[in-house]
């Protein structure tokens, strides 16, 4: 497979010079929001949030090779201070989402755009859906149809599709809530299912976030008691994928992450896109910004290192993914035709 020259040149940019990725993400909404507000006696106000997301900024980036904003706060807040060297995603799905009898519905943030998001300079689109195999069948069906509406938009603009996948809890199942949080009862099964149905082609799916296919307190980390089991639901979601991909963190605690990179990479991962299991220890401390600070600086900064240093060793270059073929991957006729034939779509 090759790809088009902006897909190519997006995720070269999202990656270190070697085809790593060592995303951070803050473009989360309600873990930083709802904490604030009720600090804050009921309110967010935006600019508390925007300073929390400017100081990881200003602390992370140099230790990162791309960083994840949301338009709310993220970007327009810390914009005179992001370093160009670094790659740059910019989310596109609402934090809030339709809760139906069937299931949730996503949709894309109001007044805001792949085109937009191109404009602004963004390297990448990254998208959460929610996703149930089991879900109701409309629920299904405009799941699927906003992913690849997106996903048709992303290749008219030539722009990689960073697509994040989560179960969640149905209604009437015990851990039902509105929350941000990974379901801890989820099945293996839907996690992969899940990823086999958006990684058709039809999708234009470049880069996965994924989730663990069991509950982040049962994944064991390589070697240890029951490793061999969970590798092999790892392995079939690595198969699965078609393209490269990451871990997500899900608000896993530092050890339980490093855990799941374990199995990540062994499977064929590229790298993470983290946020909460980098940052959120010193997130604790609002509203005091200089403990935030230094909390960013002595844990967040040396645990990330510690993710790169991992993501080095183990992380398979995401241009020598298999996807690509024996070469690598590429662009359609690199040669002398290239500004004939280049459209600016996603190439097949």
């Amino acid at each position: 497979m090759t790809l088009s020259a902006g897909k190519y040149w997006g995720l070269s940019r999202l990656a270190d010079s070697d085809g790593r990725f060592k995303m951070v993400a803050l473009d989360q909404r309600p873990p930083i929001v709802n904490p604030i507000r009720e600090k804050r006696g009921g309110t967010a106000p935006w600019e508390d949030v925007a300073e929390f997301k400017r100081m990881l900024v200003e602390e992370l980036q140099d230790h990162a090779s791309a960083m994840l904003l949301d338009p709310h706060y993220a970007y327009p807040a810390s914009l005179r201070v992001l370093d160009s060297r670094h790659g740059l995603i910019l989310t596109l799905e609402d934090s809030v989402f339709d809760e139906t009898p069937g299931g949730r519905l996503s949709r894309v943030i109001s007044d805001w755009s792949v085109e937009k998001i191109k404009r602004a300079g963004g390297d990448a689109v990254k998208v959460l859906a929610w996703y149930r195999p089991d879900a109701g069948r409309d629920v299904v069906r405009h799941q699927q149809d906003f992913v690849k509406r997106i996903g048709d938009t992303c290749a008219k603009y030539d722009l990689p599709y960073v697509l994040e996948l989560l179960v969640y809890p149905l209604a009437g199942e015990a851990e039902k809530t509105s929350d941000y949080v990974e379901m801890r009862t989820k099945r293996a099964d839907d996690v992969l299912r899940s990823v086999e149905t958006f990684a058709a082609p039809e999708y234009g799916v470049d880069l996965y976030k994924l989730e663990s296919p069991v509950a982040a307190s049962q994944v064991p980390g390589i070697g240890n008691p029951g490793s061999e089991d969970v590798q092999k639901l790892y392995d079939e979601m690595g198969r699965l994928a078609r393209v490269p991909w990451v871990m997500l963190s899900a608000g896993a605690d530092k050890a339980t992450f490093k855990n799941m990179l374990s199995h990540a990479y062994k499977a064929g991962a590229s790298g993470f896109l983290a946020g909460r299991a980098i940052w959120l220890d010193a997130f604790q401390a609002f509203p005091d910004w200089d403990a935030i600070r230094r909390g960013l600086r002595q844990d967040a900064v040396p645990y990330l290192s510690d993710l790169n240093a991992m993501a080095d060793r183990e992380a398979r270059p995401w241009h020598h993914h298999p996807v690509y073929g024996e070469d690598g991957a590429g662009i359609e006729h690199p040669d002398a035709t290239f500004r004939i034939h280049y459209s600016g779509f996603g190439a097949a």
